[in-house]
């Protein structure tokens, strides 16, 4: 299964990945409607976390075996069998936040607007052949590629 990984030695912090997720999830699919006009504005699935000279962007990772869905009790999570990617029903969910405090890789936030208060997190782009974070990455820091049974490190 492909999946996206940082590469936190080239990423240099810009955020463009950032933006690319909230246009992506965005109705317009416009940077200024996203940004201007959408209210809610979306949220980023994609995080630049920064630690001193280090910053790389913290997604889901899609787990071979994931927590979060063994976690979530009105099954808003699942893992797609053939695919292997992990998907959040947003409607579904209930704002229990139990995956976010089990997700080993702090992928998975809360949204709590108005009276939505529910998850989110990397839907790795579906309608999209390479994830909008991905093809944006200036310096190649975000990858998308198969490492197999590999763990990520």
């Amino acid at each position: 299964m492909k999946i996206v990984y940082p590469k936190e030695d080239v990423c240099i912090t810009c955020r463009l990945c950032e933006i690319a997720c909230i246009v992506e999830h965005s109705t317009s699919k416009d940077l200024l409607k996203a940004f201007l006009d959408e209210y809610p504005r979306p949220s980023a699935r994609v995080w630049v976390e920064e630690d001193g000279g280090l910053s790389y962007a913290r997604n889901c990772r899609h787990c071979e075996e994931p927590l979060c869905v063994e976690a979530c009790s009105v099954n808003a999570l699942h893992k797609d069998e053939t695919t292997g990617i992990v998907t959040l029903d947003e409607d579904r969910c209930m704002g229990c936040w139990m995956c976010i405090g089990v997700c080993p890789y702090a992928a998975i936030r809360h949204r709590s607007e108005n009276d939505i208060r529910n998850a989110y997190k990397c839907d790795l782009c579906p309608d999209r052949e390479i994830p909008a974070c991905v093809e944006i990455c200036p310096n190649a820091a975000l990858v998308i590629e198969d490492r197999g049974d590999k763990k990520w490190k």
